[in-house]
């Protein structure tokens, strides 16, 4: 798919589908004539108002080489938000591909009296569209939809000239959600750990990424033994997967970890039939920061970046971890074992140990989709941010009012530490109490990052849409992505 910014002649450009965003109250004076023409027409329908939601379509209209332009509703000018813009570009390549269309023009609107800049406005217009012309149909031998092959914003001379870098960075930015969600949409029979692995490693390479895989070999010679535990039910192969960029002259070093259970079956503690399909999620964390590793590459970002993926399965067996059992953790702490399905800690914690160690990074974020108390708190459209660190959660929360991928801070209060306590154990991997499972979840992987500035992101409810959003077709969100790279990019700044 191509994403260009362009200044035509609307006398002459041939268009199959032309897309004017227009505003509640009249702040569409700059439009060219031809436009401002329509939209004074569209004015004076009884269905058309300018509202969020408000569309009409006009075919053939005089002055245009259109075969047909719809006018579409942004609602209050002086009220306009990202969302709203990145909604509206969505509706429109939603429409197109439904209409069997491969191309699809929107005008880059000039509203004078909304709150956004220019800049902002061509962004989110440009995010929604790239990010909604996005199809996960490899498995199905009838393809019902295709992805528009050209998504073409109209604006003048000079903004071609001034943005075309912006144009460019969103295009990378989309292409690497994208890339995330397939990885995450794939069925587990598909994507076992060292099959994900190569998968990765493969894209990786493309951009010059340096890459290490240890194997299950190197695991047990190391002595991730609470990783080891987790995979131990399983037939798959465990690896740990990391990504390397180190620009030249970069002095800062920014390390993502990435949760990677290919499959959780909650392995003795079995997990109820319902949704268990939905498992194949469970590595959304490692899709988000080894597509965000990619993406920075692309982008040429100026800042040491470590991608760190654990990529196991969990099974039940006769040779499958169980509860009561206590394992030992690679920093040496004794970790006693209540429910084997409260497994994605596990693997982070000796990640987290092995990674924080060698690298020494001055930040460290992981993202997982660790709990379902985090849904239950937050729903399945804000993950939770957890740290003690309240200028990273003030980053982060930022970065997701930006990328509209939210997330909120929550409180890590020390003395639920206590119910983490074991009496057989160093420490226990599940809470004594069933409240608060998302809090103490994230206590215990504070146990293993050794006082770096870290930040834990749960997104147990935004890695995977059931039904799907406006932008985002079912499965995958890739939500992350986007998130990482704003923040990565403010943090740079």
């Amino acid at each position: 798919m191509a994403l260009s910014l362009k200044s035509v002649d609307l006398s002459r450009e041939k268009m199959a589908y032309l897309v004017i965003p227009v505003c509640e109250k009249a702040d569409d004076a700059a439009l060219a004539p031809p436009l401002a023409a329509l939209v004074e027409k569209a004015r004076t329908l009884n269905e058309f108002k300018g509202k969020k939601g408000d569309c009409v379509t006009f075919y053939e209209p005089e002055g245009l080489h259109a075969a047909r332009v719809a006018c579409s509703g942004l609602g209050e000018p002086d009220k306009l938000d990202r969302e709203c813009l990145r909604t509206m570009a969505a509706g429109a390549v939603k429409s197109a591909m439904g209409k069997k269309l491969t191309t699809l023009h929107i005008v880059l609107p000039k509203i004078k009296t909304s709150p956004l800049k220019p800049d902002e406005i061509l962004e989110a217009i440009a995010e929604g569209a790239c990010l909604a012309n996005h199809v996960f149909d490899k498995y199905k031998k009838e393809k019902n939809q295709t992805p528009l092959m050209q998504i073409i914003l109209l604006a003048t001379r000079g903004e071609v000239k001034k943005y075309q870098t912006l144009i460019d960075r969103i295009a990378v930015i989309c292409e690497g959600t994208r890339m995330a969600r397939e990885w995450v949409s794939t069925p587990s029979n598909e994507k076992a750990p060292g099959a994900l692995a190569a998968e990765i490693a493969s894209h990786a390479k493309k951009v010059g990424l340096s890459i290490e895989i240890l194997t299950e070999k190197e695991l047990k010679q190391k002595k991730f033994g609470a990783l080891l535990a987790v995979s131990n039910g399983s037939d798959q192969k465990p690896c740990l997967v990391t990504l390397m960029h180190a620009p030249r002259g970069a002095k800062k070093t920014i390390l993502l970890v990435g949760k990677g259970i290919t499959f959780d079956s909650g392995g003795l503690n079995l997990k109820q039939g319902p949704n268990m399909d939905m498992m194949k999620m469970d590595m959304a964390g490692a899709a988000a920061v080894a597509a965000t590793l990619i993406t920075a590459a692309r982008l040429r970002t100026k800042i040491n970046l470590i991608g760190v993926m654990p990529l196991v399965e969990n099974m039940p067996s006769g040779k499958a971890c169980r509860p009561g059992d206590i394992i030992k953790s690679l920093d040496g702490k004794t970790i006693e074992i209540g429910n084997t399905d409260a497994e994605g800690r596990l693997i982070l914690a000796d990640a987290l140990t092995w990674a924080i160690a060698r690298f020494k990074p001055d930040i460290t974020l992981d993202l997982a989709t660790l709990t379902g108390a985090c849904v239950a708190a937050l729903g399945e459209r804000i993950a939770g941010i957890f740290t003690t660190d309240d200028e990273l959660a003030d980053l982060l929360s930022t970065a997701g009012q930006k990328t509209h991928e939210r997330c909120w801070p929550m409180p890590m209060p020390d003395d639920y530490r206590e119910f983490m306590k074991s009496e057989v154990a160093d420490i226990r991997n599940m809470s004594s109490t069933s409240y608060g499972g998302a809090i103490t979840a994230a206590l215990f992987l504070s146990e293993f990052t050794n006082n770096t500035r870290w930040a834990h992101i749960d997104i147990a409810g935004t890695a995977f849409l059931k039904n799907g959003g406006d932008y985002c077709p079912p499965g995958g969100s890739g939500y992350g992505v986007r998130l990482l790279t704003e923040a990565i990019t403010a943090w740079t700044n």
